[in-house]
Formats: C-alpha cells, structure tokens, sequence
C-alpha cells in the first residue's frame, strides 16, 4: 500500500443500468487497491455499489443515458479520507432512508451507507443530484470534503 501524500481525484461515467455499478466498483477498487488499506477499500466498494444502484433504480440517467462516479483520496496522518461521490439526472422524492421489513427484499441500501461511511449526504444543482459518502479515519466528518448542499 502506496503512503504518498498526494491528493487524487477520479471521475467515470458509467451507463445508468444494472452493469454501471459493477463497472464502477471494479473501477473503484482497481485505482484504490495500493492506495487504502483493505478493510477502508471493502467498505467503500459496498458504499459505492449502493449508491449507483440507487442511482440507477431510482433516479433518471444523466444526458447520454449515464450516472457520474467520483472519488477523492486524501491522505492524512492518520490514514486516508476518501469521498464517494455519484450524480445522475435526480429523481422526484430523493434518496431516504426507509424501514425495511426482515423479509423484505431492498430497503436497506441507505442503511448500509449509512453504517459505514462517516457521513452522507445529497446535493442538488440544475443538472440533478449528487448523492455523496465521505470516508474519514477518525470516524468524524471532515468539511474540507464535504460539498455545501
């Protein structure tokens, strides 16, 4: 696992469809994999499997009929923080979370999310929504990568 320093960001497109959240997670895990450590990279692939899942279940595509993923990495001096970030054309209702019957088949997404990101939220703009997931070492969120929303 690489200990640079540097700031990265990464930004895909994928197709608002079933496969765009596997092609994102790959992606994800790919450019991550020497950059985090294991525990943090598992967490964030299930983080980011929900949330494009979700884009593309509930929420109308971006123009060209796609979903927009980022991320950004920034290491600190007690591991990295990393911030999830995935846009599509919006949806009436929004995201929330929803109480879920143990028999029930989905509901439980944004829990998930919930449960293992520091801190989450939605942002809404002309285009759409960004639904985001930040990841913080000390389990607290960091403004500096968190969007105004």
């Amino acid at each position: 696992m690489s200990t640079g320093a540097v700031e990265r960001s990464w930004c895909v497109v994928v197709p608002h469809h079933g496969t765009g959240a596997r092609l994102a997670r790959h992606r994800l895990a790919d450019e991550l994999a020497d950059l985090v450590p294991p525990p943090l990279l598992a967490d964030l692939v299930a983080v980011l499997a929900e949330l494009v899942g979700n884009a593309v279940r509930h929420a109308d595509p971006l123009p060209g009929g796609v979903v927009r993923v980022a991320w950004r990495l920034r290491p600190g001096p007690t591991g990295p923080a990393v911030q999830l970030r995935v846009t599509d054309g919006g949806s009436g209702a929004g995201p929330r979370m929803r109480t879920a019957s143990p028999d029930a088949i989905d509901g439980r997404g944004l829990h998930i999310v919930s449960g293992l990101a520091s801190r989450w939220g939605v942002d809404r703009d002309g285009l759409g929504q960004s639904v985001w997931a930040e990841f913080d070492p000390t389990g607290t969120a960091r403004p500096d990568l968190v969007a105004a929303g």
